[in-house]
């Protein structure tokens, strides 16, 4: 899905141009998303145990291959959530030189993004009997961010992106104590 979401992207800007199903196919993805989506949190930053003798093993695809966990989700657990898009030259160069991939790309306006690194959005969510909570709780919206930038109040007063699940906190004004509002719910 983020392969599907991030090339789609690309295809939208003008760096990609094609079928999508064939780009896929191409793993173009891998080109862009040299990580996984995320990855376990606990005793480490990138948490061991994703992969445990009772899970299906890692498939060897590129770009999938880094997927950091084959598990089935357990209330409790908590771990990362992070698409990015990047442009690395040492990840375009082969691509680009590979025909099967090359000729998805429209150069003029991929070279206006290269050396300009990239991008990635992380959040941190624990899983819940019902759900997630998302702990990050960072402007996401580009009204969002504009908001804060132009010296606005966060966090808001209305969450633009229920979407995210982000469990607010809201300051208890005679304990001084931050109390979470309660536990949303995935439909």
């Amino acid at each position: 899905m983020m392969w599907r979401v991030v090339v789609g992207a690309l295809i939208d800007y003008g760096v990609l141009t094609g079928d999508l199903e064939e780009m896929l196919a191409a793993e173009m993805g891998a080109v862009f998303i040299p990580c996984g989506l995320g990855h376990l949190i606990g005793m480490d930053t990138h948490d061991v145990g994703g992969y445990l003798k009772h899970c299906p093993p890692r498939i060897p695809s590129s770009g999938i291959s880094k997927l950091r966990t084959a598990r089935i989700l357990e209330e409790g657990m908590v771990l990362t959530v992070e698409p990015g898009c990047y442009f690395i030259e040492a990840l375009l160069q082969p691509a680009l030189a590979d025909p099967a991939k090359a000729k998805f790309f429209n150069q003029p306006v991929l070279n206006r993004f290269r050396g300009r690194g990239g991008v990635r959005l992380e959040d941190v969510v624990v899983v819940t009997a019902t759900g997630v909570e998302n702990y990050t709780l960072c402007p996401r919206t580009i009204n969002e961010v504009e908001g804060v930038m132009a010296g606005g109040v966060w966090p808001p007063s209305v969450d633009e992106a229920p979407q995210l699940y982000r469990r607010w906190v809201t300051l208890d004004k005679q304990t001084g104590a931050m109390v979470p509002e309660p536990a949303i719910t995935l439909p």
